[in-house]
């Protein structure tokens, strides 16, 4: 089985791409999605979190995303703690996640391949990119961020440019009717 990379800039439409594989009956590992659970469920992940951010990381026992997103996206050093306690464990959760699969192959959304230098850990790549005045409204509509927040944030990710010249395969998602068109296209060259 393959085991295929699916990632691309913040607002750039991952999860839209993903989901049209989906829709080819491709089953998708959402990275980011099973971060956030594990740093609610995993009891060893809660307790490096609070070490490195303090009680309020928590809130009713649930992850206080805002606190942590004003700090890490502020402060690069942070933001290297907390990946280095997550990552792990998402990387086991889904090697698990692989093995219940049946499937020629299977996709791992994860917006931080490239800057994790993770690569090498897939069959092939893709990218999904779009327009940074799109990606920036996307995420101010979908977030309700300022877009200093979104340009904060896009400043942890590389350059869609470099991202896309280390690339397999690289969709421009613009419009929805041609970014399936490309799906398509990408789903039967991973099926040969």
């Amino acid at each position: 089985m393959k085991v295929i990379g699916l990632t691309g800039g913040i607002g750039s439409g991952k999860s839209t791409v993903a989901r049209m594989f989906e829709l080819l009956n491709v089953p998708v590992y959402y990275a980011d999605q099973e971060a956030k659970r594990l740093m609610t469920d995993s009891a060893n992940l809660k307790l490096g979190i609070v070490r490195l951010f303090g009680e309020m990381a928590y809130v009713n026992n649930e992850l206080n995303r805002g606190y942590i997103a004003d700090i890490v996206f502020k402060d690069k050093e942070k933001l290297k703690a907390l990946n280095a306690l997550v990552h792990p464990e998402v990387r086991k959760n889904f090697l698990h996640w692989v093995g219940a699969q049946n499937s020629p192959y299977v996709i791992q959304e994860n917006p931080l391949i490239f800057e994790k230098n993770d690569q090498k850990s897939f069959d092939k790549v893709i990218i999904v990119t779009a327009d940074k005045e799109l990606r920036i409204q996307r995420i101010m509509e979908r977030d309700g961020l300022s877009k200093e927040q979104v340009l904060d944030r896009m400043s942890n990710q590389l350059d869609d440019t470099k991202k896309s010249e280390l690339a397999d395969f690289v969709i421009c998602n613009e419009t929805l009717e041609n970014t399936k068109v490309q799906v398509d296209l990408i789903h039967r060259q991973l099926l040969d």
